[in-house]
């Protein structure tokens, strides 16, 4: 999930003695400012966190909180923007619309199994009720994405995409403080003992298993992306070896020009072919001139940014033509 919202889970925790509202982006129209599934947490006294607009919706559901126009005991559906004039003056772009779930918290027991779950990496459905206010929790699949039908609101939670990071040095600790920011699980693999006693990166796994192991044991899938940035040829390779064959959706690896040409003719004696050896980003992320450690970083999340997205919207188109076959295949 989007870290701002995580950060919508975890205000409401902190508030869960106020009145609170959630509010949802359910559906949106032309150029709509924040995404469907974007969430914010509203109190009555009008303290908010979160975004659905990013401008005067915001203002606007606050003066409704304050002024006692919300609803404790029903959902509601709102619509902003839907006129050229009401656009205006929300501060909406031109043609764009968008509908809003606004849900009282009159319970919320699930915050808590949310908030656990996501800590412990697993994916997390939350389906609610809109009549009754019913709340469900079930295992989410990677697959599953947020819909709404008017009667039932269905949200996935945790994080939805993967970055093994081969190498525990100071590169890999600026790339995987930034990549949670943006909803990445990081898993780290250095087999170099000196090099994980000095890890200390909150929230991440750290394994000193070979890198081979390391991607073979993390089941890969299109959500994954593997990064070598241990400056060991031998550990690097290793984990290109068997993460060139995967599915994951980015495969990378520092270096310079030279180096990276030596390293596909390396490749080359083994059993990976043109095609996939051409899958690797070598040198890994964009060229931006980086240098120091955190601008690599920033250089290739940029880059994860602009394939993950072209992913997500071939994963998406994919998974919309299965539901059009009626075997689903």
């Amino acid at each position: 999930m989007n870290s701002i919202d995580l950060t919508v889970l975890r205000t409401l925790k902190s508030w869960e003695t106020e009145t609170l509202w959630l509010v949802t982006v359910v559906e949106t129209f032309g150029s709509s400012p924040r995404p469907q599934g974007s969430m914010l947490v509203l109190r009555g006294d009008g303290l908010a966190v979160g975004s659905v607009s990013g401008g005067c919706i915001e203002d606007d559901l606050i003066r409704r909180a304050q002024q006692g126009q919300l609803s404790l005991e029903h959902c509601e559906v709102v619509a902003y923007g839907v006129t050229a004039d009401e656009a205006r003056h929300f501060g909406l772009p031109c043609g764009g619309a968008m509908r809003l779930v606004i849900e009282p918290l009159p319970s919320m027991r699930w915050v808590d199994q949310i908030l656990q779950r996501i800590q412990a990496h697993q994916l997390v459905r939350r389906t609610l009720h809109l009549n009754t206010l019913k709340v469900t929790l079930d295992d989410a699949l990677r697959t599953d994405c947020f819909s709404f039908d008017g009667e039932t609101l269905t949200t996935v939670h945790g994080p939805l995409w993967r970055l093994l990071i081969i190498g525990a040095g100071q590169t890999s600790d600026y790339l995987a403080r930034m990549a949670q920011t943006l909803d990445y699980q990081i898993i780290v693999c250095d087999p170099r003992e000196e090099m994980r006693q000095t890890w200390d990166v909150a929230d991440t796994t750290l394994t000193g298993e070979m890198p081979d192991d390391a991607v073979l044991a993390l089941e890969v899938d299109s959500c994954t992306a593997i990064i070598a940035l241990s400056h060991d040829p031998k550990l690097d390779d290793l984990a290109l070896l068997e993460a060139l064959k995967s599915p994951a959706f980015y495969v990378g690896a520092l270096g310079s020009e030279a180096s990276n040409a030596k390293r596909r003719e390396r490749l080359a004696l083994f059993d990976l072919s043109h095609q996939e050896i051409a899958r690797l980003h070598g040198p890994v992320g964009l060229n931006i001139g980086s240098r120091t450690p955190p601008e690599i970083a920033v250089s290739i999340l940029a880059h994860l940014i602009s394939v993950k997205n072209q992913t997500a919207r071939s994963l998406s188109d994919f998974f919309r033509e299965c539901e059009k076959s009626p075997t689903g295949s």
